[in-house]
């Protein structure tokens, strides 16, 4: 059941809370990216190291794919990393023309790093609020993750 036939909301209403909603969570994850990055890096560079944390070892291409930005740009956001000793190249196990990128212990001690961080910020937010606040998060919190689901049909 759609939010417009659930309830007598107008659809200007919808229309500003879908604009309200769009633009809160842009802020918190600017808000969590700016003070999760102690070490200056892109957001390029982010995303490689958490891919390459969550999957493992792959290739240029492989990664690029997958955060979908071209080979060339992600060959030049490894480099970057690669000077920083955030990864290290590996031989390919069955194509020795290809190498995998994969963390190094610094990487991964960056990408703890950078998770600590995050979780030390939004919990010192967190707390600042009421606990009537803290308890409307929460059940926020759960409605957003059933749109972000795709099961926005259940609400």
């Amino acid at each position: 059941m759609s939010l417009m036939s659930a309830s007598p909301v107008s659809s200007i209403a919808v229309e500003t809370l879908v604009t309200e909603l769009s633009l809160a969570i842009g802020q918190v994850l600017r808000r969590l990216r700016a003070e999760s990055n102690p070490d200056g890096l892109t957001w390029s560079q982010t995303a490689a190291l958490a891919r390459l944390e969550r999957v493992g070892a792959m290739t240029t291409a492989d990664l690029a794919r997958a955060e979908s930005v071209k080979p060339q740009s992600m060959g030049a956001t490894l480099a970057e990393l690669e000077r920083e000793f955030l990864v290290e190249r590996r031989p390919h196990p069955t194509d020795g023309r290809q190498v995998l990128f994969a963390l190094t212990r610094e990487g991964v001690a960056a990408r703890r790093k950078r998770s600590a961080a995050k979780q030390q910020w939004l919990l010192a937010a967190i707390s600042k609020l009421d606990p009537a606040e803290q308890r409307t998060l929460m059940s926020t919190v759960a409605l957003i993750k059933r749109l972000g689901e795709g099961d926005s049909q259940a609400i």
